[in-house]
């Protein structure tokens, strides 16, 4: 085969370029580091599928092929992919605002709500938009992620009293939690808050504990990271000990042995109709929290992933979870970075995880039926308070005003319209602050700093500068929603001020010019004709001439295009060029 075309084989799998350099040592980096994400994976898999509202095995079932998948079409080293809370949580709206009432169906929609969000993202990368991404706000993410995150363990707090609470949103749960409070079921109470405290500790506390007490660092580590299977482990036997399922503790109950089953998504029109949205957002916050824990991993070890590509091992991922009884996945951080600092050099360990849940599903279910959800509850819980961060208030307030109103809308409306409005919000902020930010472009008047070739704005430093040219830098690209805005601004500066002959616009930053931005060029030159001023363009990059070269507004331009500022005043004011640098 060609080099040419094995290298674009390898750019669409992955999988033949990291195994071409496969070794022993890799290999024994990958296991160790699968051998530490399973553990903590186990408990994780059962929570979040309890947080989705869908019984504990799809959890598991979600954690083993979609991770294969992903390991033979992503790009990332590092990346653990699997259940993650977010996610959970908005499948949990997405379904639960259908109101299907037969457990069958709500798994079923599940199922098919993986499929759309696979095939969504699939088809995603395919066609390279990847860059779509850019268009959310990572503050604006941020207050999503917090806000979910605030919710989240709000709504497992049921499971911690043992009590029934709904809710779809803060107020809702806080009021249904408040109505029910009289029928907490002590011993349930015991296990939660138990389990909490003792993982909250082990977060912080047990590997230092264990480090005093003469055990190795990676041993320590390792240990600590099966903390939750310890709480699972001491409760479960608690519970089967004392029988306490008899006692009101609610548990997980029977959990079916095996491999995962071959499942078909429904392609029901209505329901495919239904869930689309929902499908869509959860793709593109799947898509946003993942490629940045990914992207922030592999500049660790100076590597680089595909956006494109991770879209594509994303959507096979998804694809995967509805083809064998799951539910949507992506990229999970405290996951991932676990998986980074134990060691993993390839995707190849997300495989090796794979296995290790398929034998846990095929050899320890039957030992999970008296857990306590209460238990299952406390992960989640200690979980997700780690992406509470309310700091990014007071960044955004102190940095940007503007931010500061997209973060505390996005928390404020998850919070209290729910996560499909608070993510929904989320992008439409974003895109939104792109357009506002973008609109009033940063245009500064310039003068030459004496003795130099630099010209610097007006306002900020002392400058030389002619009565009879006007400099404006324009410091951002030209379309359709910020075309009139220089126009006024070119106008305004003019008017009033008879000494003007020569505008000049410095286009250093100017990246593009739509059709909108060159009618208002144009606008620009004959209303600047009209005055007895010539327009005039400076530093235009190749890109952006070449689209001028394909209208008439260079014909008609009344003035020149010069190739740098410098050469601009030397040629319209030729005395004022004494004493610049040469």
């Amino acid at each position: 085969m060609a080099r040419p075309a094995r290298a674009a084989l390898a750019r669409h799998l992955p999988i033949l370029d990291w195994s071409r350099h496969y070794d022993r040592e890799t290999l024994t980096s990958d296991l160790v580091a699968a051998v530490i994400v399973t553990i903590m994976l186990i408990p994780q898999s059962l929570a979040y599928a309890l947080l989705a509202g869908l019984p504990p095995e799809m959890g598991l079932y979600a954690s083993i092929l979609p991770l294969v998948a992903y390991a033979i079409f992503g790009t990332s080293r590092a990346l653990a992919v699997g259940p993650v809370a977010v996610v959970s949580l908005m499948t949990a709206a997405a379904i639960g605002n259908l109101g299907l009432q037969d457990p069958a169906e709500y798994a079923a929609a599940a199922i098919t709500l993986a499929f759309l969000s696979g095939a969504i993202l699939t088809v995603m990368g395919v066609l390279r938009l990847g860059f779509l991404a850019n268009f959310l706000s990572h503050p604006v993410i941020a207050g999503f992620i917090t806000a979910s995150g605030i919710l989240i363990a709000a709504s497992q707090l049921k499971h911690i009293l043992g009590i029934e609470a709904q809710g779809h949103t803060l107020v809702e749960t806080a009021g249904s939690l408040l109505a029910h409070l009289g029928n907490t079921n002590p011993y349930t109470l015991a296990i939660g808050a138990a389990a909490t405290g003792f993982l909250f500790w082990v977060r912080k506390g047990l590997r230092p504990f264990l480090a005093r007490a003469g055990l190795g660092p990676r041993l320590a580590g390792v240990l600590a990271k099966a903390g939750p299977v310890a709480a699972v482990a001491v409760t479960t036997l608690l519970v089967w000990g004392f029988g306490l399922d008899t006692r009101g503790v609610a548990i997980v109950g029977e959990v079916p042995t095996g491999v995962p089953p071959l499942t078909v998504p429904m392609l029901d029109a209505e329901l495919l109709g239904q869930l689309l949205v929902p499908a869509l957002l959860i793709s593109i916050i799947g898509f946003v929290e993942s490629v940045s824990v990914a992207q922030t991993l592999a500049a660790k070890r100076r590597q680089r992933i595909l956006p494109d590509q991770e879209l594509v091992g994303l959507g096979t991922a998804n694809l995967a979870a509805a083809f064998s009884g799951g539910y949507p996945v992506t990229g999970g951080f405290a996951r991932s970075v676990v998986n980074f600092d134990a060691g993993a050099e390839t995707p190849a360990a997300g495989a090796f995880t794979a296995v290790g849940i398929l034998l846990a599903a095929l050899l320890l279910t039957p030992l999970l039926y008296f857990l306590p959800k209460a238990t299952l509850a406390a992960t989640i819980i200690v979980a997700v308070l780690s992406l509470v961060d309310l700091s990014i208030l007071r960044k955004a307030w102190g940095y940007s005003k503007v931010d500061f109103a997209a973060v505390a809308a996005t928390i404020l409306l998850t919070l209290g319209l729910g996560v499909e409005i608070g993510v929904s919000a989320g992008v439409v902020i974003s895109v939104a602050l792109h357009l506002y930010k973008t609109s009033r472009p940063h245009v500064a008047e310039v003068g030459r700093v004496p003795g130099t070739q630099h010209f610097r704005n007006i306002l900020r430093h002392e400058v030389e500068t002619h009565p009879s040219i006007v400099t404006l830098r324009v410091d951002e690209s030209l379309y359709f929603a910020n075309a009139a805005f220089l126009q006024d601004h070119v106008y305004d500066r003019v008017v009033g001020d008879d000494a003007i002959r020569h505008v000049v616009l410095m286009f250093s930053a100017v990246n593009a010019v739509d059709m909108s931005a060159l009618e208002s060029l144009e606008a620009i030159n004959d209303r600047l004709a009209s005055l007895g001023i010539k327009l005039h363009l400076s530093e235009v990059k190749g890109p952006v001439m070449d689209r001028l070269r394909r209208s008439h507004f260079l014909h008609d331009l009344t003035g020149r295009v010069f190739l740098s500022q410098h050469d601009a005043i030397a040629a319209l004011a030729p005395d004022s060029g004494r004493g610049a640098a040469e």
